[in-house]
């Protein structure tokens, strides 16, 4: 079966799935990570100021592996984020078949979010997790160009949470890909925050405006309910958007969750092979979704309609490295 935006139905879902803890021995943060259902790190509660402050949202029993894989913590979205239109797309003059998985008739989230990864390194604040497609499940490469291999590295330090994404192709042929990242940021930050009043900051210039929850091809300035770089009460946003428009920097680009409450800030900080980011507002409304990522979603159709889409094509044996990291203060 093909990743499914909905629950993957299999014989390891019978069976208690382990979450590994990381532990900062300096100030008592902890970050749970669940490897046998997509890597995904559910729960990271930085202790600042002596308050132990959950920042990501995750349904109570998501470590059963019986929740939407999408719907929790930080889901990791490859080799594609975000939608491809219907379930076939044409690359190298070859057909492939995916399956509708988003309730509208269209693939979502790639392959890796829902299945098991191995983890090849861990110690009290740190693990290593590494999913390799034609390893975890051949199945894949019936639907994919090529095959593929990630090693995602969570670092714990105090009020960080530091993540590395590293991308191979370990295949003879070119590896096309967009990588993405989903954290659901819970509000308030802590427990005298102001939810609605939370401003939430994105360094953003543009939007995709979106049909069948798919990109047209066309952008528009972010403005107005959509200025997210000069910064929306939470209260005010309506978003489920992918923004694009980042500015050229040397260094990280940086959104920011600023609580007037508890005066606290969260900040996710990622580097500058990200070239897009989605903001989605769930509909409980206890968090927001910032999601940097690699490329703008659906890009085989949008490229042959001559639109740049950032789609990343990886030769035999090459590798590229993202990070995002995740702070609170």
């Amino acid at each position: 079966m093909i990743a499914c935006e909905f629950l993957w139905k299999c014989e390891r879902c019978e069976m208690a799935l382990e979450s590994i803890v990381l532990r900062d021995p300096a100030t008592g943060s902890t970050a749970k990570i669940l490897p046998g259902f997509g890597f995904n790190c559910y729960s990271f509660q930085p202790v600042v100021a002596g308050e132990a402050i959950e920042v990501l949202w995750s349904v109570p029993d998501f470590d059963s592996g019986q929740q939407r894989p999408s719907h929790s913590g930080i889901p990791l979205l490859f080799p594609f984020p975000g939608r491809l239109g219907g379930t076939q797309f044409t690359f190298g003059g070859k057909t492939y078949n995916l399956e509708a998985a988003d309730g509208r008739g269209n693939a979502i989230h790639g392959f890796v979010l829902n299945r098991p990864w191995q983890v090849v390194e861990q110690s009290a604040t740190r693990i290593v997790g590494r999913f390799h497609a034609s390893q975890v499940d051949r199945a894949i490469l019936d639907h994919w160009p090529a095959d593929f291999c990630l090693t995602v590295t969570y670092e714990l330090s105090g009020g960080k949470l530091a993540s590395t994404i590293d991308v191979h192709n370990p295949d003879t042929k070119p590896l096309p890909f967009g990588l993405g990242t989903h954290p659901y940021f819970r509000l308030p930050l802590g427990k005298s925050g102001q939810r609605d009043e939370c401003r939430v900051t994105v360094p953003v210039s543009e939007f995709w405006p979106l049909e069948n929850m798919l990109p047209t091809g066309k952008t528009q300035p972010a403005t107005g309910e959509k200025n997210l770089a000069h910064g929306l009460r939470f209260a005010d946003t309506k978003l489920d958007d992918v923004f694009s428009g980042l500015p050229q920097t040397s260094g990280l680009q940086q959104a920011t969750i600023a609580d007037p409450g508890s005066g606290r800030t969260l900040r996710v900080s990622f580097s500058n092979h990200f070239r897009a980011v989605v903001v989605y507002n769930p509909p409980h409304r206890e968090a927001i979704c910032i999601e940097p990522y690699s490329c703008i979603p659906d890009y085989f159709r949008l490229g042959e309609l001559g639109v740049d889409t950032s789609m990343v094509l990886l030769q035999p044996n090459q590798s590229i490295q993202y990070r995002v990291d995740i702070e609170l203060s």
